[in-house]
């Protein structure tokens, strides 16, 4: 028998996320006949309705109940983009347990990358279980070994007895929904604590005032489902929106991104959201030959976030994409971090993308927004797309370093404050009272300014390195290379920079006191291949004179002005320059 995707239109009244808790929200999904399809090679390869979706979650959470996980125990479970995620997700929120998502990929050479990383992630959510289909078992066996926990595939459970007789417990808008992992470090994870009225709070703002839900929408997604814009945004505003959604996985997409526009055009979708980098990925992929098999003229929601937004990658899909019906009025560009559930600012449905283009010499010494044209010369410049107004329940602040707020067009650190902030990183009080203040302000770490009500981001959180959408945070790579004995702990900083395309490259300096050329190449290639092999990340090296990386006032690494003095150097095309040289010094004293 052929599947059939499940509807986009459908008799049950439409209701914007409008419940208290995540399981009310399916229970009514449930009623109606909207649901989840899943897409492999562009063909639809498994099919669930939200009304098997509940019926299935409910039973399953009576099996875990009955295995001796207690209320409130934390469930890991790779995210794959496959339906049993999806059931025990919400198998655990009808038990009143803890689903934690966790990462479910593998790049190339990165075995023992992923290993550690889910091993760290095991480790700070301390889970009772942890669930994954057979094809990742073998590295969660690894990852867990000797942490204490019991580690199954979906299968086993189904192969229990069924616990029809067993009562499950009534769930609460102050219970825990989920634990989401911030896209940070690798070694020191912290998992986002969102409650289930954090979840709906937000997941109503989505649905309501960002992307304006309508009769008739469909989301399709190929955005993986640990991070917060796939988890969040196209799996749990869907089901309490009672959206169908369209599912290609991520590993799918990157090999054939145009399978991504055959599925909206087949199931006339409405609603996509992807990094730039899956935009510019896709039309650099995507044969002229080939666009006349794509109508993309019912894509009225292309929302772009998760990295910083390039219009260029923008520009490329827009003008590639004109002959199937794209419009590039529909790309939204909006803001959003796991701490704040997901969503901070959309900008209007159907306005399109703005930017302002900023003197980045003015912007690196002020914090006073000076909009330049263009063309203006040898003044160098760069487009920064607005993010649209802060949804409804958000207050937002810009403050400068000492914390006072600053007004329209200053530059500063983004402070946020509403009922969509996290209860806290898990079990990591220190952490969060870094950035969580008594009265509820968040600070972002991101950079930008207000503009009559719009928000624009200039910068990113500090020291975060993003490329090609995926977060590296700089102190991954300064410990794996301080691991060598040539290396001494803080004789390494990681940063990156932007060529003239604003395409991200990690470089990182390292202190190297070895004079024997061979011994340093030596120390060089091995260096190198040690960040690719268990980062997965190539990087340009450069061995560095001792004290030649600037340290603060209380002793740190200062990457921002390691940054400044290599982009300096690199300006003067010329060797690093000794710590006691004028210009160095001079160097570090900007920024």
């Amino acid at each position: 028998m052929q599947l059939e995707p499940t509807p986009s239109i459908h008799s049950l009244a439409c209701r914007p996320a409008d419940f208290a808790t995540l399981t009310e929200a399916l229970d009514y999904a449930a009623q109606g006949d909207t649901g989840l399809n899943f897409y492999a090679s562009a063909k639809l390869s498994s099919v669930l309705s939200y009304r098997q979706l509940a019926a299935d979650a409910q039973a399953l959470a009576k099996k875990l109940l009955a295995s001796g996980l207690c209320r409130g125990d934390r469930v890991a479970l790779i995210a794959e983009t496959e339906p049993y995620f999806i059931r025990f997700f919400f198998a655990c929120q009808y038990a009143g347990l803890i689903p934690v998502p966790l990462p479910a990929t593998i790049r190339l050479g990165g075995h023992q990358v992923l290993v550690n990383q889910l091993k760290h992630m095991l480790e700070a959510c301390t889970a009772s279980l942890a669930v994954t289909s057979r094809g990742f078992l073998p590295q969660l066996q690894e990852a867990g070994k000797d942490l204490g926990l019991a580690i199954q595939t979906p299968e086993y459970f189904e192969d229990l007895p069924a616990e029809d007789n067993r009562a499950l417990p009534a769930i609460r808008a102050d219970d825990i929904a989920f634990i989401q992992y911030t896209s940070g470090s690798t070694r020191f994870p912290k998992g986002v604590v969102v409650t289930q009225q954090s979840a709906m709070t937000n997941l109503e703002a989505i649905a309501r005032q960002g992307v304006k839900l309508v009769p008739g929408d469909r989301c399709v997604s190929w955005l993986p489902l640990y991070h917060d814009m796939g988890l969040v945004g196209c799996m749990l505003t869907p089901v309490a929106s009672q959206l169908s959604v369209d599912y290609l996985s991520t590993v799918e997409f990157t090999m054939r991104p145009s399978q991504w526009l055959a599925i909206i055009t087949a199931n006339r979708g409405t609603i996509s959201f992807g990094p730039c980098f899956g935009y510019e990925l896709c039309a650099r992929r995507l044969r002229s030959s080939d666009i006349d098999k794509y109508d993309l003229s019912s894509w009225r929601i292309a929302g772009v976030g998760a990295e910083m937004i390039r219009p260029q990658s923008l520009e490329l899909f827009a003008s590639k994409l004109a002959p199937a019906g794209f419009n590039p009025t529909v790309f939204m560009p909006c803001y959003g971090m796991a701490e704040c559930t997901l969503a901070v600012s959309f900008t209007e449905p159907g306005a399109g993308y703005t930017t302002d283009y900023l003197d980045l010499n003015h912007l690196a010494t002020g914090s006073t927004v000076q909009r330049i044209e263009p063309s203006a010369g040898s003044v160098p410049g760069r487009h920064f797309v607005s993010c649209g107004r802060v949804i409804d329940g958000y207050e937002v602040e810009i403050r400068d370093d000492d914390g006072t707020v600053l007004g329209d067009n200053r530059v500063g650190i983004i402070y946020l404050r509403g009922q969509g902030i996290m209860a806290g990183y898990f079990a990591l009080p220190d952490e969060t009272s870094e950035v969580l203040s008594a009265d509820g302000w968040f600070c972002t770490g991101d950079i930008g300014y207000l503009a009559n009500g719009y928000l624009t981001l200039t910068g990113r959180k500090k020291d975060l390195i993003i490329i090609n959408g995926r977060n590296i945070w700089p102190q991954d790579i300064e410990h794996l290379c301080e691991t060598q004995p040539e290396v001494r702990v803080g004789d390494v900083v990681a940063f990156s920079v932007t060529d003239a395309d604003d395409n991200e490259c990690c470089v990182v300096l390292v202190q190297c006191r070895e004079t024997d050329p061979d011994k340093r190449q030596d120390l060089h290639q091995r260096l190198t291949a040690l960040v690719r092999e268990e980062l997965s990340l190539d990087c340009l090296l450069e061995l560095v004179p001792p004290r030649f990386i600037p340290v603060t006032s209380s002793g740190k690494r200062s990457r921002s002005r390691a940054r400044l003095a290599y982009l300096n150097q690199l300006q003067q095309d010329c060797e690093p320059l000794p710590v006691g040289e004028p210009e160095y010094q001079q160097a570090m004293a900007v920024g």
